[in-house]
């Protein structure tokens, strides 16, 4: 087990893969669950204490960021500050810094939230689209010329999957 701070919440206890890094200045409250790959950087804060977190595999969540009771699917890649409240990001989705992915809220399968980005309660971001704003409109990214594909190869599956592995002392 990572020497993160986890906390045991009514009966729950977070759960971290062997293969998963998470950072010991990072907290985990009660039914949390880490996958193989994924990576939780400094100062990230999960609290699965009204619902379960879920940090798919080779899901990336970055320095400061806050997730309560919300589901990263696999290669979801959340940026540094961002904040989602009871929200599911699905697979290759990136939720980019200081983002707010407010309570019951989707983001959809290979979609790209912008930085400072606030996506209202029990809005859905449809797959493939690229959202920005405040409050967030969605447009698909064939029309952005986003090639969000090539995204998440390099930072999804390489480069943070390399850094985190690099980052020994954060990880111990």
């Amino acid at each position: 087990m990572v020497d993160s701070r986890t906390y045991e919440f009514e009966g729950e206890r977070p759960t971290i893969d062997d293969g998963a890094s998470v950072s010991r200045d990072a907290i985990l409250v009660g039914d949390v669950r880490i996958e193989s790959e994924a990576s939780v950087w400094p100062g990230v804060v999960l609290r699965g204490d009204i619902g379960p977190v879920r940090v798919g595999q080779q899901a990336h969540v970055g320095d400061n960021a806050t997730i309560h009771a919300s589901t990263l699917e696999e290669r979801v890649m959340v940026g540094h500050g961002a904040v989602l409240n009871e929200a599911t990001v699905e697979e290759r989705a990136l939720v980019g810094f200081n983002a707010t992915v407010n309570t019951g809220a989707t983001v959809g399968a290979g979609s790209v939230v912008a930085a400072g980005t606030v996506i209202p309660d029990e809005y859905d971001i449809p797959p493939e689209s690229f959202a920005r704003g405040v409050p967030a409109r969605s447009t698909p990214l064939e029309e952005t010329g986003t090639d969000a594909e090539a995204i998440f190869e390099e930072f999804a599956s390489g480069e943070y999957t390399n850094l985190a592995g690099r980052h020994t002392e954060l990880f111990e």
